[in-house]
């Protein structure tokens, strides 16, 4: 019968000994806490991947900083920079997509951001029509 010690090397004593994670473990608090366990937004609609979301005027008043969760911060710093597509914003707070549209979700409660729905392709002119309508103009 094999020590089960030996399985698994020992770690060096170093500098991070007290710390009781490291980088390769992920994130600390997980995505269910982040939401309070919600899926969805209650106000929400379905937003897509392309959606793009804007900060509002009202969210470069300091206190949000202060009140908001880091990552609703993260979120709001991203979309003060220049508009940002939900898509964009799962990526660069490095959470699933899930959770960054409730994230956004709260944040449109708040008045802090708009969203942009991408128009839906049945709501675009036809493409025979916009022929059309070149055709009248080289026309003239």
């Amino acid at each position: 019968m094999s020590d089960p010690g030996q399985d698994h090397p020992a770690r060096t004593p170093d500098a991070t000994a007290g710390q009781w994670f490291d980088d390769d473990a992920g994130p600390v608090v997980r995505p269910y806490a982040m939401t309070r366990g919600r899926t969805s937004h209650a106000g929400q609609h379905r937003l897509d991947l392309i959606a793009l979301v804007v900060a509002e005027p009202a969210a470069d008043d300091p206190v949000w900083d202060a009140t908001l969760s880091p990552e609703h911060a993260h979120i709001l710093g991203l979309c003060r920079r220049r508009p940002q597509s939900v898509a964009e914003l799962a990526a660069d707070v490095d959470l699933a997509v899930g959770v960054v549209r409730v994230l956004i979700g709260d944040l449109v409660d708040d008045e802090l951001v708009h969203v942009t729905r991408p128009v839906p392709p049945a709501e675009l002119p036809d493409e025979s029509i916009l022929r059309e309508v070149i055709d009248g103009l080289r026309a003239l």
